[in-house]
């Protein structure tokens, strides 16, 4: 079964600067991402409960966007961070791109819901 690219979007009240920071420096995802963050030659190591992870990044503009793979994922996934300003208000969303089998996308989004709380509270959102 092949996995499908979803999206969930949050407002955030911070400037993208700050949130990039969040989003890309072992020091910024440290804080609601992982328990550890570490980075070497565009990898990061992710470290959970003991067990580690390590992802690529991919792609990444400043303040814009960054787009990292899981090492053992299939080439053709990743997760990303967006950035957009909405053209009316002028506010901050974040949108999250990720990969899940058709059924886990709701457990999926209730994940980046929790891991996404964890990061507007570092914010003081």
């Amino acid at each position: 079964m092949s996995k499908q690219l979803f999206s969930v979007e949050y407002p955030v009240r911070c400037s993208p600067n700050i949130l990039y920071e969040f989003l890309s420096t072992p020091a910024g995802l440290q804080e609601w991402f992982a328990d550890r963050v570490d980075e070497r030659d565009t990898i990061f190591s992710f470290s959970w409960n003991g067990s580690t992870d390590k992802a690529e990044v991919l792609g990444a503009e400043q303040d814009k966007f960054i787009r990292y793979r899981w090492l053992h994922a299939p080439k053709n996934e990743y997760f990303e961070f967006v950035i957009e300003k909405t053209e009316v208000s002028g506010q901050t969303i974040l949108v999250i791109k990720d990969f899940a089998e058709k059924k886990d996308i709701a457990d999926q989004t209730r994940l980046w819901d929790v891991q996404v709380h964890d990061l507007f509270h570092r914010l003081g959102n």
